[in-house]
């Protein structure tokens, strides 16, 4: 039985318009990592100074919303961390 025969694929060449590399701008957001460190470390020792004063502090009327507190410091941590680039 005879062989076939193997035909050679063109290569892929992109459309004209996607050949030109467009320049990412990525703008340096130098406040971001500061704010960031700051609402984490912030948000941590809210919640410790609550324990280690057995809730008297930093806000004794907020009692065990105190946590809460502290936590969203926390969150808004992480939400400020989302616009480092």
């Amino acid at each position: 039985m005879p062989k076939s025969r193997i035909r050679k694929k063109a290569d892929y060449t992109p459309p004209a318009a996607a050949r030109q590399a467009q320049a990412i701008k990525l703008t340096s957001r130098s406040w971001v990592a500061p704010v960031m460190l700051a609402m984490f470390l912030i948000g941590l020792a809210w919640i410790v100074v609550f324990y280690v004063t057995d809730g008297s502090l930093p806000i004794d009327a907020l009692d065990n919303w105190n946590i809460v507190v502290g936590f969203g410091f926390i969150a808004a941590g992480f939400g400020v961390s989302t616009q480092w680039k």
